[in-house]
């Protein structure tokens, strides 16, 4: 993927994102620690760690049913400061977090528009004793 900073016109992969409302997008993306770059008009770019994040206004997108519509892994250096910033927010949990048969803590979220946000750690990257489940 393209580095933070890198030619933007020759990304390898960049996931982007339809929503609603363009506004409440982005303020459920920056609490969660993504920074924004630029916004013209409908459309904004984020990045998360120099990795590209485009979020495009479609006020005709179909509300989501409860359920994810997709959703994307994000690594994180430490997933469990991750959830505890993810509860302080209240944001939606679709998948509570827990170790994962595939050798990763993770959890989900959904951003307003029901897309998952995957937040995951390599177990033995995780930075101490994992903590149990936290109730959803």
């Amino acid at each position: 993927m393209v580095e933070h900073g890198a030619d933007h016109r020759t990304p390898e992969l960049v996931v982007e994102v339809f929503v609603r409302d363009l506004d409440r997008s982005l303020d459920f993306y920056c609490d969660l620690g993504f920074e924004l770059e630029s916004r013209t008009g409908g459309f904004a770019i984020l990045h998360w760690q120099g990795r590209l994040w485009f979020l495009d206004e479609r006020p005709d997108l179909p509300p989501h049913e409860g359920s994810e519509r997709a959703n994307v892994r994000v690594m994180v250096p430490d997933v469990d400061a991750m959830w505890r910033r993810v509860r302080a927010l209240r944001v939606p949990v679709a998948t509570p977090i827990a170790d994962r048969h595939y050798g990763q803590r993770d959890f989900t979220v959904r951003d307003p528009d029901g897309f998952g946000i995957r937040f995951a750690t390599r177990i033995e990257d995780l930075p101490g004793p994992t903590d149990p489940p936290s109730a959803a």
